[in-house]
């Protein structure tokens, strides 16, 4: 088993039907991805007795460890475009269960005061940024599409991507906005900075960053006959917009991400129910 980045247990009740059984997964340290991820341990370990072990790692170590095996569970896939190179390097080594989120988008992002509405308008305001576009941990989706819209877009020539993170971009962007400067960042929706903030994707009329995409969940081959009602929620786990907002707000105003996720869940047990086996 290959892991990176800190492992531990979620809490919860333990069913006595799968006590000692265990379920590991693996998430990106994307604001989405650890709301899901924390929620979805939540909901395995009191709902079906299982110990969850979480793990954040990058895209392409979370790709390699689900299909050689070591880890069980992947729910945060981007598709068609953020994760394409790699669940094409990996197709037929994983379980693709579609879609847990629809309606993600990935692109580069302003605050509304940003007086342009296009990447084709970037050059306009190069030296206010000082040629920066604020981006995140390299290797993720997002940063390799920036790398090719770099490479598409004339007015993108003369700028450097900056390798961050996504705290350290919001940083970044929450200093910028309370000077109401310019600023253009890597963002994706869902994401707790849309509600925050007034913020607009620029437009790409080449298409670079994809249009619409959906947040699958992954699992290694066998898992589900080694642990069929993991596998089943995994089917009918879906989240919506509002739902997913809700829990990464909480996480962002209290810094607890299993806490959170156990209170959302204990508070709309109508929707938790609908995803149980």
């Amino acid at each position: 088993m290959f892991l990176i980045g800190s492992v531990f247990t979620a809490t919860g009740c333990e069913p006595e039907e799968a006590a000692g059984e265990e379920v590991d997964l693996v998430y990106v340290e994307w604001a989405c991805a650890v709301a899901t991820s924390h929620l979805l341990a939540e909901v395995i370990e009191s709902e079906l007795g299982y110990d969850v072990n979480l793990t954040s790692a990058e895209a392409g170590m979370a790709y390699s460890d689900i299909a050689a095996g070591g880890m069980d569970v992947f729910p945060a896939a981007w598709l068609p475009v953020t994760h394409q190179s790699y669940h094409e390097e990996y197709e037929g080594e994983f379980d693709d269960l579609g879609p847990l989120y629809e309606g993600a988008r990935i692109g580069l992002t302003v605050p509304e005061y940003v007086d342009i509405d296009s990447i084709e308008e970037m050059d306009e305001i190069a030296e206010d940024l000082d040629h920066d576009i604020i981006g995140i941990e390299p290797g993720a989706g997002v940063m390799d599409a920036t790398e090719s819209a770099i490479e598409t877009y004339d007015s993108l020539e003369d700028f450097n991507l900056v390798e961050s993170s996504d705290a350290g971009m919001t940083a970044e962007l929450e200093t910028a906005i309370g000077n109401e400067e310019p600023i253009v960042v890597t963002g994706w929706t869902p994401h707790w900075k849309f509600a925050e903030w007034d913020l607009k994707f620029l437009e790409d009329p080449e298409l670079v960053y994809g249009e619409e995409e959906t947040i699958n969940a992954l699992t290694r081959l066998g898992f589900d006959e080694d642990a069929p009602e993991v596998y089943e929620l995994l089917e009918n786990f879906h989240i919506t917009d509002d739902q997913l907002g809700e829990i990464m707000g909480m996480i962002e105003d209290t810094g607890d991400e299993s806490g959170s996720a156990a209170e959302w869940a204990e508070e709309n047990q109508d929707v938790v129910e609908d995803w149980l086996p």
